[in-house]
């Protein structure tokens, strides 16, 4: 029955490799974009619900590793998911990928303390690895650079799906029944992913290479993060910086680093092939993606913080507030796309974004208790559209300067970077907000701990006016920092974009 439903072979140019016709490319753009929709929603619907999740499990000091530990697996399993889809083809890959996130998000709404729920989303994060570096490499493998922009809308539309509704129904979900079932709803979403990804994917022909999996390289990438994240989580919380386990666990990280670049070089077929960081403008756009997504993601971490540690708003009444920053985002997706079709190239777009994203974060560094929500809104506007024109194209830059060979490994180095760099900054600004927000209450003479996570009832319990105050201006302080350090984060992407050589965009998937 499929067989019978399925359009005819792909033809091929005269190297041989396929040529694909506008539907065939339909068939698989549509046939994967449930599992665009399934990463999308898991990124954004969780967001209003963190501080329930951890008040309810007792544990906000570490409420960051709700999300840090789907992006340490996710960022680990990456690359290996690249390596292994030029090997066995990208629906080989993805299929296994659905079922293990699948399963992790039954034992994510069934998680009875915060360390279990951490555990099961370190589980979601092996399969959802795999959903977006599968998803753009089949989109890589179909549609030639310079054309993705053609098919923008349909990604575009579903990220905006995704983004306006994941946060309002992760809210909604949160006050009205349970933050569980904001892992729940993934089931249903997972199944017809499966299902449609299983039909589409059949198309692309697999072309099966004689390589080795570097296993010990990827050992030492997962060691030598969860080292470097919880240096980020302990530094200034747990431990003082100059602590013992703080500066062990750093010099762990580096040791580690030092060992993932020697076993790097020195395997055959290395997970992160060293021959790739030759090409400048694939080591300098992956660390774009990187310095980037620190910065989106520190800002999706911050911001419903904000509306509801600053503003009093509920877990509902914060994911609406932050739709505009999403919905902005998609919208800035979908421009970059057009522009990269229309002008062929890539770095005036990215360098564009990336102004606008650092001048967006510096405004957000602004905003205080009283702000006005229009203020709040035209800043969250600047960024958002700015991190969209920059997500899509520092992927297709990087993409266009890869061979033919190497897409599915590029793309998934490109997508481990910038989970990484998501890893470190929402865990960054995670440890910067309690942290600063404690020396803040200090240095005004307030020795009565407040727990950062129950300052809104605190407040409603009716402190001292002094203690109350006191404990505000230390927050806004908190936030004020953090939001700097995101702004820092995409200024730095910006200097390095401008080194960038300006490669014109291919015009054929197969080159």
């Amino acid at each position: 029955m499929d067989a019978e439903a399925a359009p005819a072979p792909p033809t091929t140019h005269p190297d041989g490799l396929p040529n694909y016709s506008h539907a065939q490319i339909i068939r698989v753009i549509t046939g994967i974009l449930l599992c665009i929709l399934l990463a999308a929603i898991d990124q954004t619907v969780v967001v209003p619900a963190v501080p329930a999740i951890a008040a309810e499990l007792h544990g906000f000091s570490h409420l960051a590793w709700i999300v840090s530990a789907y992006l340490l697996t996710s960022t680990s399993a990456t690359p290996i998911y690249g390596r292994l889809s030029d090997i066995y083809g990208r629906r080989a890959l993805l299929l296994p990928g659905i079922v293990i996130f699948i399963i992790a998000s039954g034992l994510c709404g069934a998680a009875q303390t915060l360390w279990q729920l951490i555990a099961f989303r370190a589980l979601q994060g092996v399969g959802g690895g795999g959903l977006m570096a599968m998803a753009q490499a089949a989109i890589a493998d179909v549609v030639a650079p310079r054309e993705r922009g053609k098919y923008q809308a349909y990604m575009a539309g579903t990220w905006g799906v995704a983004s306006v509704a994941g946060p309002i129904l992760g809210g909604w979900m949160t006050d009205q029944l349970s933050w569980r079932w904001i892992f729940w709803i993934n089931l249903p979403i997972g199944v017809a992913a499966f299902v449609l990804s299983n039909r589409a994917l059949k198309l692309l022909p697999v072309r099966r290479l004689t390589v080795r999996i570097d296993y010990a390289g990827a050992a030492l990438l997962t060691a030598c993060v969860t080292a470097i994240l919880l240096v980020m989580s302990w530094g200034g919380n747990e431990y003082p910086w100059t602590s013992a386990p703080v500066l062990a666990t750093a010099a762990a990280a580096v040791v580690l680093l030092g060992l993932l670049m020697w076993r790097e070089h020195a395997a055959a077929d290395p997970l992160v092939p060293p021959r790739l960081f030759g090409n400048s403008v694939f080591s300098r756009g992956v660390l774009i993606a990187a310095l980037t997504a620190g910065s989106m993601f520190g800002g999706t971490f911050l911001l419903p913080l904000f509306f509801q540690l600053l503003h009093g708003a509920d877990a509902s009444s914060s994911g609406t507030l932050i739709v505009p920053f999403l919905a902005s985002n998609v919208v800035g997706a979908y421009v970059s796309g057009q522009l990269a079709r229309r002008l062929g190239r890539a770095k005036p777009i990215l360098l564009g974004g990336l102004a606008m994203a650092a001048a967006g974060f510096f405004l957000l560094a602004l905003l205080g208790a009283q702000t006005g929500h229009l203020r709040s809104m035209i800043a969250m506007l600047v960024v958002g559209f700015g991190i969209g024109i920059v997500s899509p194209a520092s992927l297709v830059m990087v993409q266009n300067a890869a061979d033919r060979r190497d897409v599915g490994v590029v793309t998934g180095t490109l997508l481990f970077l910038r989970a990484m760099g998501a890893a470190l900054g929402s865990t960054l600004v995670g440890a910067l907000l309690s942290g600063r927000f404690a020396e803040g209450l200090a240095a005004r003479g307030v020795t009565t701990p407040i727990d950062l996570g129950a300052l809104r009832q605190h407040v409603a319990l009716a402190l001292p006016p002094a203690t109350r105050q006191a404990a505000e201006a230390a927050l806004v302080g908190a936030f004020h920092l953090s939001f700097l350090v995101c702004a820092g984060l995409a200024a730095a992407a910006l200097a390095i974009g401008l080194w960038l050589r300006d490669l014109p965009l291919k015009s054929s998937a197969a080159r």
